[in-house]
């Protein structure tokens, strides 16, 4: 088994989750005792939201690349970033590391493009919703083109994440929030719904949804349990 080196704690709400579907995984496939073999970096988010809300993407880097060497110096065979927003410095990460790092927007688009949906919306925070690290990839790479819900639905979205999820908040008010998201933007025409944070999957399930709902957290889990047994 290979070992997956895990760059978390952004927040560590969902750093959790990853942890235990890794370790649940390696046990479906192997059996008994059998868990994964991991590496984790946890940084202190309130460190890293600081330089998010600043706008200091060059700083934020320099910590993300910091973390991927030492994981690496610690003996990882791969890297996966715990977050879909700190994607956005994921070129910069892989190119300070020789091992490979498994971008969460390419396991997001095997499901979704397997699922044949074509017109996605994309629940994230405000960063991964307007910026293009994250659209762009699954437009350019996948020929994906997701949706975003309008400006106050974007509020209400980026807003849940931060001042509830990554603090262990799970609101029934805010999960009704969600679903009227989904629902205006069903309406409009999406076929789907990409939990595109990986803290939104504690606040809805695809269970919720007539669409398929495609969990980034789960599918990026999958995808280094996959390579870590790869023979």
């Amino acid at each position: 088994m290979k070992t997956i080196g895990l760059i978390g704690g952004m927040s560590w709400e969902s750093t959790v989750t990853y942890y235990q579907l890794l370790n649940r995984l390696a046990r479906e496939r192997l059996g008994g005792l059998h868990s994964a073999e991991l590496l984790l970096w946890s940084f202190d988010f309130a460190e890293i939201e600081a330089l998010q809300a600043a706008g200091d993407w060059e700083a934020a880097t320099a910590r993300m690349v910091a973390a991927a060497r030492a994981v690496e110096r610690g003996g990882a065979d791969c890297l996966l970033i715990c977050t879909n927003t700190m994607h956005k410095m994921a070129e910069a990460v892989q190119t300070a590391v020789d091992i490979p790092l498994l971008h969460i927007a390419d396991a997001t688009a095997a499901a979704v493009k397997a699922a044949g949906v074509t017109a996605p919306l994309l629940l994230a925070t405000r960063y991964t919703m307007e910026q293009d690290f994250y659209k762009g990839r699954l437009k350019d790479k996948h020929g994906i083109a997701v949706r975003v819900p309008d400006a106050a639905g974007r509020g209400i979205v980026h807003d849940v994440i931060y001042d509830e999820l990554c603090q262990g908040i799970v609101s029934p008010d805010s999960k009704r929030k969600y679903l009227e998201v989904v629902a205006q933007a069903r309406a409009e025409g999406a076929d789907g719904v990409i939990f595109g944070c990986t803290e939104v999957g504690l606040l809805v399930t695809p269970e919720d949804f007539d669409v398929p709902a495609f969990d980034t957290t789960a599918l990026h889990a999958r995808a280094a349990l996959e390579f870590a047994l790869d023979e």
